[in-house]
Protein backbone atom coordinates (compact mmCIF):
# COMPACT_ATOMS: atom_id res chain seq x y z
CA UNK A 1 0.00 0.00 0.00
CA UNK A 2 1.19 3.54 -0.62
CA UNK A 3 0.03 6.78 0.92
CA UNK A 4 0.98 9.95 -0.89
CA UNK A 5 0.67 13.60 -0.08
CA UNK A 6 2.70 16.75 0.47
CA UNK A 7 4.89 17.25 3.50
CA UNK A 8 2.82 17.53 6.67
CA UNK A 9 -0.32 15.92 5.21
CA UNK A 10 -0.42 13.05 7.73
CA UNK A 11 1.16 10.18 5.79
CA UNK A 12 3.23 8.87 8.71
CA UNK A 13 0.46 9.14 11.28
CA UNK A 14 -2.07 7.54 8.94
CA UNK A 15 0.36 4.73 8.12
CA UNK A 16 0.83 3.97 11.80
CA UNK A 17 -2.92 3.82 12.38
CA UNK A 18 -3.36 1.53 9.37
CA UNK A 19 -0.55 -0.71 10.58
CA UNK A 20 -2.11 -0.96 14.01
CA UNK A 21 -5.44 -1.78 12.38
CA UNK A 22 -3.77 -4.71 10.63
CA UNK A 23 -1.82 -6.07 13.63
CA UNK A 24 -3.59 -4.83 16.76
CA UNK A 25 -0.08 -4.97 18.26
CA UNK A 26 2.30 -2.00 18.19
CA UNK A 27 5.28 -4.29 18.84
CA UNK A 28 4.74 -5.91 15.42
CA UNK A 29 5.15 -2.59 13.57
CA UNK A 30 8.42 -1.08 12.32
CA UNK A 31 9.01 2.21 10.53
CA UNK A 32 11.96 2.50 8.15
CA UNK A 33 12.47 6.22 8.63
CA UNK A 34 14.30 8.40 6.10
CA UNK A 35 12.37 11.47 7.23
CA UNK A 36 14.85 12.71 9.86
CA UNK A 37 13.27 10.86 12.81
CA UNK A 38 9.72 12.05 12.07
CA UNK A 39 8.32 8.61 12.97
CA UNK A 40 9.37 9.22 16.56
CA UNK A 41 6.91 12.13 16.77
CA UNK A 42 4.08 9.63 17.22
CA UNK A 43 5.65 7.47 19.93
CA UNK A 44 2.69 8.25 22.20
CA UNK A 45 0.57 5.94 20.02
CA UNK A 46 2.39 2.81 21.16
CA UNK A 47 5.73 0.98 21.35
CA UNK A 48 6.53 0.42 17.65
CA UNK A 49 10.05 0.10 16.26
CA UNK A 50 11.93 2.71 14.24
CA UNK A 51 14.83 1.92 11.92
CA UNK A 52 16.38 5.29 11.01
CA UNK A 53 18.09 5.64 7.63
CA UNK A 54 20.66 8.26 6.76
CA UNK A 55 21.94 9.60 3.48
CA UNK A 56 22.77 8.26 0.98
CA UNK A 57 19.34 6.66 0.65
CA UNK A 58 20.39 3.80 -1.59
CA UNK A 59 17.96 1.05 -2.61
CA UNK A 60 20.35 -1.40 -0.98
CA UNK A 61 20.05 0.40 2.38
CA UNK A 62 16.26 0.14 2.20
CA UNK A 63 16.45 -3.55 1.24
CA UNK A 64 18.76 -4.27 4.20
CA UNK A 65 16.24 -2.57 6.50
CA UNK A 66 13.36 -4.61 5.05
CA UNK A 67 15.33 -7.84 5.62
CA UNK A 68 16.08 -6.78 9.21
CA UNK A 69 12.35 -6.27 9.82
CA UNK A 70 11.54 -9.67 8.32
CA UNK A 71 14.13 -11.39 10.54
CA UNK A 72 12.72 -9.58 13.58
CA UNK A 73 9.19 -11.01 13.16
CA UNK A 74 7.72 -7.64 12.25
CA UNK A 75 4.28 -7.95 10.64
CA UNK A 76 3.89 -4.46 9.15
CA UNK A 77 6.74 -2.39 7.75
CA UNK A 78 6.18 1.28 7.04
CA UNK A 79 8.70 2.77 4.64
CA UNK A 80 8.63 6.48 5.36
CA UNK A 81 9.49 7.57 2.67
CA UNK A 82 10.28 5.82 -0.61
CA UNK A 83 10.75 9.25 -2.19
CA UNK A 84 14.32 9.46 -0.90
CA UNK A 85 15.30 6.23 -2.68
CA UNK A 86 14.01 7.55 -6.01
CA UNK A 87 15.65 10.98 -5.52
CA UNK A 88 18.94 9.22 -4.72
CA UNK A 89 18.74 7.23 -7.95
CA UNK A 90 17.88 10.34 -9.97
CA UNK A 91 20.97 12.09 -8.58
CA UNK A 92 23.08 9.00 -9.24
CA UNK A 93 21.83 8.87 -12.83
CA UNK A 94 22.48 12.57 -13.38
CA UNK A 95 26.11 12.09 -12.37
CA UNK A 96 26.82 9.06 -14.54
CA UNK A 97 29.12 9.77 -17.48
CA UNK A 98 28.09 9.19 -21.06
CA UNK A 99 24.73 8.77 -22.71
CA UNK A 100 21.81 9.54 -20.41
CA UNK A 101 19.58 6.91 -22.03
CA UNK A 102 22.06 4.05 -21.69
CA UNK A 103 22.94 5.17 -18.15
CA UNK A 104 19.49 3.98 -17.04
CA UNK A 105 20.81 0.43 -17.42
CA UNK A 106 22.79 1.04 -14.23
CA UNK A 107 19.85 2.57 -12.37
CA UNK A 108 16.79 0.53 -13.31
CA UNK A 109 17.99 -2.84 -11.94
CA UNK A 110 18.70 -1.30 -8.54
CA UNK A 111 15.26 0.32 -8.35
CA UNK A 112 13.57 -2.86 -9.60
CA UNK A 113 15.36 -4.88 -6.90
CA UNK A 114 14.02 -2.46 -4.27
CA UNK A 115 10.47 -2.77 -5.63
CA UNK A 116 10.80 -6.57 -5.66
CA UNK A 117 12.01 -6.54 -2.04
CA UNK A 118 8.79 -4.72 -1.14
CA UNK A 119 6.56 -6.94 -3.27
CA UNK A 120 8.14 -10.21 -2.09
CA UNK A 121 8.38 -9.27 1.59
CA UNK A 122 6.82 -11.62 4.11
CA UNK A 123 5.58 -8.48 5.89
CA UNK A 124 2.73 -6.17 4.99
CA UNK A 125 4.41 -3.04 3.59
CA UNK A 126 3.02 0.48 3.69
CA UNK A 127 5.01 3.11 1.80
CA UNK A 128 4.72 6.86 2.03
CA UNK A 129 5.42 9.00 -1.02
CA UNK A 130 5.88 12.75 -1.04
CA UNK A 131 4.03 14.76 -3.63
CA UNK A 132 4.77 18.34 -4.53
CA UNK A 133 2.46 21.12 -3.45
CA UNK A 134 1.63 23.47 -6.29
CA UNK A 135 -0.41 26.62 -6.15
CA UNK A 136 -2.75 28.35 -8.53
CA UNK A 137 -3.97 31.94 -8.34
CA UNK A 138 -7.70 32.39 -7.99
CA UNK A 139 -9.71 35.56 -7.77
CA UNK A 140 -11.44 36.16 -4.46
CA UNK A 141 -13.08 39.47 -3.63
CA UNK A 142 -11.36 41.10 -6.58
CA UNK A 143 -7.86 39.94 -5.54
CA UNK A 144 -5.59 37.19 -6.82
CA UNK A 145 -4.83 34.80 -3.96
CA UNK A 146 -2.88 31.53 -3.99
CA UNK A 147 -4.83 28.34 -3.49
CA UNK A 148 -3.01 25.10 -2.81
CA UNK A 149 -3.56 21.91 -4.70
CA UNK A 150 -1.61 18.71 -4.99
CA UNK A 151 0.05 17.72 -8.22
CA UNK A 152 1.07 14.07 -8.29
CA UNK A 153 4.38 13.23 -9.93
CA UNK A 154 4.67 9.51 -10.62
CA UNK A 155 7.83 7.71 -9.60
Amino acid sequence: MALQGPSGSGKTYSSLLLAYGITKDWSKIAVIDSENHSAELYSSLGPYYVCPLTSPFTPEQYMDAIRLCEKSDIEVVIIDSVTHEWEHLLDYHANLPGNSFTAWAKVTPRHNAFIQAIMQSSCHVICTVRTKQDYILVEKNGKQVPEGWVKVYPA
